[in-house]
């Protein structure tokens, strides 16, 4: 199948402008490869450091051995359920890199919080910023010369892209990500979603609602509705960084651990050392990264990406921009939906054909593209198997042309929408981001008078007064990267959702986030230049009508133009509102992010 002329047209717009920066990135990881293993390059002393404490048999390949040694850089913890499994990995890969005559060392540890544990705290401040501290850990973690190849794992939300951009700056390193698969379903997304909205009406007990939320986050794993942290998953497998079929595979099952062994010999197969030498910097390149983009709009996956990849391909030399996100959302449908974007959950989506499936039904209309290198070796088509075990065998076979589920995932004939989602918006409030995967045609529109407000808790204080019985539309300001280090909103999800619910026409309108779990009530997020930078939503004024037009790709407050231009924004006082524990930690970060629509990092 012919590549379709838009995702040509893209990739060769991303190319042109990446050319300069591109190449000066494959010359320094060419460069870093070196000859043989860096560590026969070290000093006695450096060297004895580097195998002190590991086994006499690894000890030995490490003084006298040409043998690979892997890099495990992991995330684990055990308050973060989609972490807790790594716990056993080490001792896993460990082993399996001496049945292959090669050694494995935990290179390091990366800080790996939980932004459903930190919604709407003000830990949640140090959310986003975990990323670039993230990918500094990982490099750190790289930095001994020991290693010629690298495992990461990490799941969730900051932790892939973060650890993803730390790799890249290692780009001559083999490496691959390792995930450790999704929880059991637990109660109807549906369900849970009531549950919220009656305790946000004063309908609810907090018992009855910690209840709903117990049975929902009930086990070791990923969290199965369709945010960032799955997002992360497909990203991962559509751009060649996992195994096939190996995203949402469940924890702790005879397939995952012999997926987790497979994943070491690949790296191996592929290292600094092997005939076969694929660096990671020559996987991640302006071909996969559109794959990435692809990949998003196709299962309606989380907005944070419009932030990560665009971070994640700077570090690889590749210059992504909103538009490009724009003009690929307009040719690739929506072949899946996963709560928030339908009822069914992630494993359910794995069942249903899951990764196979999809990229295989992208492949065959052209919207992906196949002469890209991967873990597996060139070429996507790899990925157009799943993984199973017979007779204890890891195999891979054909995924079925059939999806096992219509109502999670279809064929490329018969899309839920023939768009991928994501909308560019623009206007005299500046540029932003709606997802519109699941918000109703009759809400596509909203033009509604302004209620500004600098805190989210202020919304909820707000509707309890009885102050929201209206058509609005909430400007939550002063929420971005150098204000308060672009925190998740979704404390506003219950409130706005059940005001919509009562016949209300609502709209969101921030300069922070909502991501892959934002629900029906159009927002438009990410705006940029965000208020703590003088941007135009700091004009607005509670009052203002207010148009978020997703049709037409416009958000605009509608005032006299020399009225709205003569308006001096407004600031707040961020030290009144800032008392969270450990944010003086994170203030080089507040002051050099860049914004949104650059990947909202220091990079």
């Amino acid at each position: 199948m012919a590549i379709h002329p838009i995702l040509a047209e893209v990739t060769q717009r991303i190319v042109e402008r990446s050319r300069a920066s591109r190449a000066a990135y494959l010359a320094k990881i060419d460069a870093a490869r070196g000859n043989g293993a860096k560590r026969h390059h070290l000093s006695c002393g450096n060297l004895a450091h580097g195998f002190a404490a590991c086994a006499e048999n690894d000890k030995d390949a490490l003084r006298n051995g040409h043998a690979a040694n892997i890099a495990i850089v992991t995330s684990y913890n055990d308050m973060l359920s989609a972490h807790q499994p790594y716990e056993r990995y080490p001792e896993l890969i460990r082993q399996t890199a001496r049945t292959l005559g090669a050694t494995a060392q935990v290179a390091g540890g990366v800080p790996a919080m939980c932004d459903g544990v930190t919604q709407g705290r003000p830990g949640m401040e140090l959310s986003l910023f975990s990323r670039d501290l993230i990918a500094m850990a990982t490099a750190v973690s790289l930095s001994h010369d020991m290693y010629e190849g690298a495992l990461y794992l990490g799941i969730c939300d900051k932790i892939v892209p973060g650890m993803l951009i730390g790799a890249l700056s290692f780009g001559h390193l083999a490496g691959a990500f390792v995930p450790s698969g999704p929880m059991p379903s637990g109660i109807p997304n549906e369900e849970k979603s009531k549950v919220r909205q009656a305790y946000a009406a004063g309908k609810a007990s907090r018992a009855e609602l910690l209840e709903a939320e117990a049975r929902s986050y009930h086990g070791a794993g990923t969290c199965t509705f369709y945010g960032t942290a799955n997002s992360n998953q497909m990203l991962m497998e559509i751009m060649g960084l996992h195994l096939p079929g190996a995203s949402f595979e469940a924890p702790d099952t005879p397939l995952r651990d012999a997926l987790t062994r497979a994943v070491v010999e690949r790296v191996l197969a592929i290292d600094t050392l092997g005939d076969h030498y694929l660096p990671l910097g020559r996987i991640v390149d302006e071909r996969a990264i559109v794959n990435g983009v692809v990949g998003l709009h196709a299962t309606g996956g989380s907005t944070n990406h419009l932030l990560h990849l665009v971070a994640i391909a700077r570090a690889a030399g590749v210059e992504l921009r909103w538009d490009d996100f724009d003009a690929l959302s307009a040719v690739v449908p929506l072949l899946a939906r996963v709560y928030p974007n339908g009822y069914a959950d992630v494993n359910h989506f794995h069942e249903a054909g899951g990764m196979g499936f999809l990229i295989d039904q992208l492949l065959d209309a052209g919207l992906l593209h196949d002469d890209v290198n991967t873990i597996m070796g060139p070429g996507l088509h790899h990925y157009r198997q799943v993984p199973v075990l017979e007779d204890g065998t890891l195999v891979w076979k054909p995924v079925s042309k059939e999806s096992g589920n219509r109502g999670v995932l279809r064929s490329i004939q018969e899309p839920f929408r023939q768009d991928g989602g994501l909308r560019m918006l623009k206007g005299n409030l500046g540029r932003g981001v709606i997802k519109v995967s699941s918000v109703p045609e009759d809400r596509m529109v909203v033009e509604a008078p302004a209620i500004v407000f600098d805190e989210q808790d202020d919304v909820k204080a707000a509707f309890d007064r009885g102050e929201l019985n209206c058509d609005f539309v909430a400007v939550v300001r002063f929420q971005g990267p150098r204000a308060r280090g672009m925190p998740e909103l979704h404390k506003l999800t219950p409130t706005l959702s059940l005001l919509q619910d009562r016949g209300h026409r609502v709209a969101l309108v921030t300069d922070g986030r909502m991501s892959g779990a934002s629900g029906r009530v159009p927002a438009a997020i990410h705006v940029t230049p965000e208020a703590e930078a003088g941007g135009p939503i700091a004009r607005v004024r509670t009052g203002d009508l207010v148009r978020v037009d997703a049709v037409a790709g416009t958000m605009e407050v509608l005032v006299p133009a020399d009225e709205w231009h003569a308006r001096t924004p407004e600031a707040a006082d961020l030290a009144v509102h800032h008392s969270g524990m450990g944010r003086e930690l994170f203030a080089m970060f507040r002051q050099s992010a860049v914004t949104a629509d650059l990947g909202a990092g220091v990079f």
